[in-house]
């Protein structure tokens, strides 16, 4: 690190817009440490940027040679493109060694970016869902296994390394202009495919509350599993009023098979498995992280809704 002196924050997937919003918000705070497989074109230049893979050798070589207080661990592939074997290999395998050198260099803080995701969407769903909760996102859609298991393995170095302040982050959906996940993708559509009959309520989070919530997460008053909320829950056919949208409804029974040709055709960005999303309740309680650390989100329910649109309130 610069001088060798001044300890450091390393962020894993700092190149994707959330890791970039992140960097914004400690630049000029804290002595950044970036770790990405792709580039970070206008990055300040005293910020450090290293173009690796996570499993790779030379990321121990960073923690190596100066000290490091905090790892944000948010180096996550989430291509619904790739198969199983290889998410598991870069999220599972890249996982397990940040949290080695973690352990082996005696880092201070460790956040590591989940989702409330892991619980899965299902209809016998209670409302509030906390973080005790089973996470059974698997069993409906195998594609979150390796997501599942990152949680689980920061859980376990949670309890393994009561002296390091160990942080596990679960953001409901997080939206943003920018953002290029299923559910920015989806509500930018036109004409979304909604499934006849069902009218789920859903929770979003703007990108820049979910960068905030990683940056509040180095407190040392933070410490376990942490739901994050956004600004209130909306049922989707509120959403889709407030983006302009008119959805095509279609019979469940027909969706599934129609959006799994046009995934396998290009025609769509995500498999059928996350209709499930559209279909059933996922919500979750995020009251642990507003009484702890005294969260609450900037943004309001409208402005996060149209946020995806590039739109403020």
């Amino acid at each position: 690190m610069s001088g060798g002196t001044k300890p450091g924050v390393v962020i894993t997937g700092i190149s994707g817009n959330l890791g970039r919003m992140l960097t914004r918000l400690l630049h000029g705070r804290e002595h950044i440490i970036g770790i990405d497989r792709r580039p970070f074109p206008r990055r300040p230049p005293d910020v450090e940027v290293h173009q690796l893979d996570l499993r790779k050798n030379k990321v121990e070589d960073l923690f190596r040679r100066g000290r490091i207080k905090a790892v944000i661990h948010m180096g996550i592939l989430h291509d619904p493109r790739m198969s199983a074997a290889e998410h598991h290999a870069f999220n599972v395998v890249g996982t397990t060694r940040i949290l080695e050198h973690c352990a082996r260099y005696g880092v201070e803080k460790v956040v590591v970016l989940s989702s409330a995701n892991v619980y899965g969407p299902s209809p016998e769903n209670s409302n509030f869902i906390t973080e005790d909760a089973p996470l059974m996102a698997a069993s409906r859609f195998a594609g979150v296994r390796d997501l599942i298991e990152v949680d689980m393995l920061a859980n376990a170095f949670f309890w393994r390394h009561p002296s390091t302040q160990t942080v596990v982050l679960r953001p409901v959906h997080i939206v943003g202009p920018s953002i290029k996940n299923a559910p920015s993708n989806y509500l930018r559509l036109k004409r979304p495919m909604a499934l006849a009959g069902f009218d789920p309520l859903v929770q979003l989070i703007h990108v820049e509350d979910a960068a905030r919530a990683l940056v509040e997460a180095l407190r040392p008053e933070a410490r376990g599993v942490y739901n994050v909320v956004g600004p209130g829950v909306m049922p989707l056919s509120a959403i889709f009023r407030e983006l302009g949208q008119q959805p095509v409804p279609v019979p469940h029974p027909l969706a599934r098979p129609l959006l799994s040709q046009m995934f396998r055709w290009r025609l769509a960005h995500f498999p059928a498995e996350e209709l499930d999303h559209v279909q059933f309740p996922c919500i979750v309680d995020g009251g642990r992280w507003e009484r702890e650390v005294g969260f609450r989100p900037r943004h309001g329910l409208r402005d996060t809704v149209r946020c995806v649109l590039g739109d403020a309130a």
